[in-house]
């Protein structure tokens, strides 16, 4: 039946190039893109079975307006490898962007894309999620300072970055940092990040289920009381050993493991319901 003035707002996962899945998903929620809005967790490429076929799909959907995506670790990995930074990784099928005519419209678009998002004043979604000690509005601001110098007019300026953007340190954060650490820490919060200490110190080798067992002292960042989920329902992607669960009312996770064989999900504001459909690639 149709659907007249209604307009649905979904949140999606991880994509990571399952191009297959996603028309799936969207034919599955009915989705339509002259009233219907999508909202991507970022991860739009990697290791999934098109790679190219999912980035120029999405990319056709923000530039009529009917989707926003923020970026993820992976999406800043092909940024990277596109511009010479680092080797392409034998696991990541994102040859064909590289390769592809049209590649550098394609990574000239991908890099001006935002690392947070306010789907509505109620909601903020960013890839990996928000340290405790992170209200959503400083989240957003931080991601400001990345995404000014991702996507600066100077390539020079942004291959700087890229040249600096893998690390570990430093792991808590502080307003006092500055430069290329300081973007680097911004990025590991809202892209890499899954397990935390109390005061927000990241740990980085984590990236099992919840019920395996953790390094001492760390636990996922959202068991941690959240300033952001105070005022915000905070949504995110990144952790596919998740699969998609619903942490609290606050927090929810969307990513479902497309890309391993599980499913890709969609998540609808307006009414809570949760869209899931295996990937017909596995």
């Amino acid at each position: 039946m149709a659907r007249e003035n209604i307009r649905y707002n979904y949140v999606i996962g991880d994509v990571q190039g399952c191009f297959e899945a996603l028309k799936l998903l969207l034919k599955h929620i009915q989705f339509d893109a002259d009233q219907d809005f999508i909202w991507f967790a970022g991860d739009l490429v990697a290791r999934g079975e098109n790679s190219i076929g999912a980035l120029r799909f999405i990319k056709k959907l923000v530039d009529r307006n009917a989707a926003a995506t923020v970026l993820g670790n992976h999406d800043l990995n092909l940024l990277a490898v596109a511009r010479g930074i680092k080797e392409l990784k034998e696991q990541d099928n994102t040859a064909d962007v590289i390769h592809a005519l049209e590649s550098d419209d394609l990574i000239d678009w991908l890099r001006k894309q935002p690392l947070c998002l306010f789907p509505n004043a109620q909601t903020v979604l960013t890839h990996a999620g928000i340290p405790c000690n992170w209200t959503a509005e400083q989240a957003g601001a931080l991601a400001q300072e990345v995404e000014a110098v991702i996507g600066h007019e100077d390539f020079a300026v942004l291959d700087d970055f890229l040249s600096e953007m893998y690390g570990k340190k430093p792991a808590l954060w502080s307003d006092d940092l500055q430069g290329n650490e300081r973007l680097r820490c911004i990025t590991n919060y809202l892209t890499r990040m899954r397990l935390t200490d109390a005061a927000g110190r990241m740990e980085f080798s984590f990236k099992d289920a919840l019920d395996e067992p953790m390094p001492e002292g760390f636990l996922p960042w959202f068991e941690f009381e959240s300033q952001a989920a105070k005022t915000h329902q905070i949504f995110f992607g990144h952790w596919a050993a998740l699969q998609g669960k619903t942490i609290s009312e606050r927090i929810q996770n969307v990513d479902g493991g497309c890309v391993w064989g599980n499913q890709l999900i969609a998540y609808r504001l307006e009414d809570q319901e949760i869209f899931r459909v295996d990937n017909p690639v596995f």
